[in-house]
């Protein structure tokens, strides 16, 4: 089982590269700023916790803008393990199903607790916004599935 998921964390690892590389290309391509939602979600966190992120200001602001992307790193990654996962529990099931099930937990995992925490609302958002959310996660999801499946038994 552990090959299997070693497997998946890489595989989700490209997938996440997917996704940022669709993302910074659509900020491009429309000219429109970095979410900042990860980095409120530090910062929520942070404040629940009692945790201090730094000495100062701008040393906290800074690891916030740090943190946040590598938590979707670990949400890519720990997606792809469970792709693996499932890939070994259910070898005959469609690679395009397991692709959309891919995105589709990556989209979860990083929605879930910011909607959790307060900081969004997905009811609240407009028709671009979610296209700007969903397309960067299919992307993801079917570069995790090709990556996968691309390895060697």
């Amino acid at each position: 089982m552990t090959h299997y998921l070693l497997r998946g964390a890489l595989a989700g690892a490209a997938g996440t590269t997917a996704l940022n590389t669709v993302t910074y290309l659509d900020m491009a391509l429309r000219a429109r700023p970095a979410s900042t939602t990860p980095e409120t979600t530090v910062q929520k966190v942070a404040d629940l916790t009692g945790a201090r992120l730094g000495s100062d200001v701008d040393e906290e602001a800074n690891r916030r803008s740090g943190i946040g992307p590598l938590l979707g790193i670990a949400t890519g990654v720990a997606t792809g393990a469970l792709y693996g996962a499932a890939r070994s529990r259910w070898p005959g099931l469609p690679v395009p199903v397991l692709a959309l099930g891919a995105g589709a937990a990556a989209n979860l995992g990083s929605t879930a607790p910011m909607v959790g925490l307060g900081v969004t609302d997905p009811r609240e958002w407009s028709a671009t916004s979610w296209v700007s959310d969903l397309v960067p996660h299919l992307a993801f999801g079917v570069a995790t599935a090709l990556a996968y499946e691309s390895f060697d038994e």
